[in-house]
């Protein structure tokens, strides 16, 4: 198990070196320093003075990969990439092109994406599984069939419509919650119910309506029918025998978003006004920050890799008959 660990790290560790050389090739193939001096001063037509100091003092006047004009290791260190990508490896996300600290801003808006993101994704666990714990008891009934036109109907509409619905509904009919705002501690609690039920409805659907299909399947297999034979309850096989052989395929969605949780929702943060990492980073596509978005997709990639490693581990204590050699 050990060594499958240090060979999924050593595998991680070339992924997110692909990840930053196709990242910084990608954002320089589209925007040249040039192009991005012209957008952060504001204009199309700036003098070549200005953008020749801009450039300067965000440190964008070298080359892209290798200085010619250096010696020595300088043409490989005295270049754009590395003084902007490189450092993203031991975690240094440096300065945007504002002039402010990356990872200070990054620890600041963690808190308030995990406030989010902790009760939308272990509430909306349970209810999802816990709903389609209640499709699969009363599989071929009407009250099934209903089930599954309601996850069809929910899988279909666009997650922006629970928000605007939401919005409407609870904030300005009912008034029972604010619009928008965050504040820390317990006086918050009244503007994260929102966002939170909102979340979970739009998973509702789909991941209902995936688990039901698991347990669907696992209801056909021969430990279900001995399970029957010995005369255990309907609900006593749901519980202790189908939902347990039914978690390796759960714990890889769910595992695995663990890490993701950092990075906060997109959508959700920039309606709701939460200031956590989803709306840092969408406030710096629209600022055009490409420091604050290279650094974003690198950290994005870095969670997805550590979910993924522990999904991998979780697998073991699902069921002790997975190994890795």
């Amino acid at each position: 198990m050990l060594s499958y660990i240090l060979r999924r790290l050593a595998y991680g560790v070339l992924v997110l070196i692909g990840v930053n050389l196709l990242t910084f090739a990608l954002f320089f193939t589209v925007n040249t320093p040039d192009d991005m001096a012209r957008l952060a001063i504001g204009g199309q037509r700036v003098s070549q003075v200005a953008i020749d100091k801009w450039k300067a003092e965000h440190d964008y006047d070298k080359p892209l990969f290798f200085n010619a004009q250096a010696s020595g290791a300088a043409r490989w260190t005295d270049t754009i990439f590395y003084t902007r990508s490189v450092p993203l490896l031991r975690l240094d996300f440096g300065l945007s092109d504002e002039g402010k600290d990356i990872g200070h801003q990054i620890r600041e808006r963690m808190g308030p994406s995990l406030e989010l993101a902790l009760p939308t994704f272990v509430l909306g666990l349970y209810v999802c599984i816990g709903f389609a714990l209640l499709l699969v008891y009363f599989r071929a009934t009407p009250l099934d069939f209903s089930g599954v036109v309601i996850c069809v109907v929910l899988l279909s509409i666009s997650s922006l419509f629970y928000i605007i619905a939401g919005q409407w509904l609870f904030a300005k009919v009912l008034r029972w919650v604010p619009y928008s705002g965050f504040l820390d501690g317990g006086e918050g609690l009244r503007f994260l119910v929102l966002p939170v039920l909102v979340g979970i409805g739009s998973r509702l659907g789909g991941e209902s309506r995936f688990y039901r299909s698991l347990f669907l399947e696992e209801l056909g297999k021969d430990y279900v029918r001995t399970a029957r034979a010995k005369g255990l309850a309907e609900r006593a096989v749901l519980l202790r025998h189908v939902l347990r052989n039914a978690m390796l395929p759960i714990l890889t969605g769910t595992v695995s978003a663990i890490p993701l949780l950092f990075m906060g929702s997109l959508i959700s943060e920039s309606f709701f006004g939460i200031p956590g990492l989803g709306s840092y980073t969408i406030d710096a596509i629209n600022a055009q920050d490409f420091s604050i978005v290279r650094a974003m997709v690198f950290l994005g990639s870095l969670l997805y890799i550590v979910g993924l490693i522990l999904a991998d581990i979780s697998y073991t204590l699902a069921d002790p008959r997975v190994r890795f050699d």
